[in-house]
């Protein structure tokens, strides 16, 4: 990697590091504080992080299928809800809007520090075992959306930190086992937890300057990496 805004190769492959370390362990936290055997132990799950402008920068070793689309529910809550502020927690499964299927539920906070300083958005995805439907388990044979289950725009679950006590209690009128569900998305709510403290201690601790201009330099390395490799095909 070239030098570049004042991070070296060396400093780059620390904040890389940093960076995936934080979406792993907003993983961990999200499984040991799961109800369902879905996703404490089947692992069907996934959490990222994600620069200021929503674009991606670090995908847990997770799923793969909920890594790809993550970065367009991102950009699909930011254009649908706008500002996130500080506190607000966006929830969404819309296929339409960078969903999957409707049992995966994405969570998304944005990350501020201390002096309001957008540092970006950390988000959680894990299929829920029940999302209402025809069928249980939300995964019918199904000939319309309309059958798989609740599909979910991108709302705000949470506002300035306050649970949105109505749609969550819509959420879980609509589902066939609405303690488990309850208890998954507060684990999900734990790892968005998990990663906005790990990248308030790393922009406390290399600065946000560097914090956010290696997020961008890792971006432009890894689109370097890609063409690179499309060329040698």
């Amino acid at each position: 990697m070239e030098q570049s805004d004042g991070l070296n190769a060396v400093e780059l492959e620390v904040f890389r590091h940093l960076f995936t370390a934080l979406a792993d362990e907003m993983g961990a936290a999200l499984r040991r504080a799961s109800f369902s055997p879905n996703i404490k132990e089947r692992r069907d799950y996934s959490c990222a992080l994600f620069n200021p402008a929503g674009e991606a920068v670090s995908l847990g070793d997770h799923m793969p299928v909920h890594l790809g689309a993550m970065p367009m529910s991102v950009t699909a809550a930011l254009e649908e809800v706008g500002v996130i502020d500080p506190g607000d927690v966006i929830c969404l499964n819309d296929p339409f809007c960078g969903g999957t299927h409707l049992p995966d539920i994405t969570l998304i906070s944005a990350v501020h520090n201390p002096t309001g300083t957008l540092m970006g958005y950390v988000a959680s995805r894990a299929h829920h075992s029940d999302v209402g439907g025809s069928t249980p388990g939300s995964m019918p044979l199904a000939r319309e959306i309309f059958e798989e289950g609740l599909r979910i725009p991108p709302i705000r679950l949470y506002k300035g930190g306050t649970l949105n006590q109505e749609v969550w209690a819509m959420l879980l009128a609509n589902v066939r086992t609405p303690v488990e569900r309850a208890g998954d998305l507060d684990a999900q709510i734990a790892a968005l937890h998990t990663g906005s403290t790990r990248l308030l201690e790393i922009g406390e601790r290399r600065g946000t300057t560097r914090t956010l201009s290696a997020m961008d330099e890792l971006i432009t390395y890894a689109d370097r990496l890609v063409a690179t490799g499309l060329e040698e095909i």
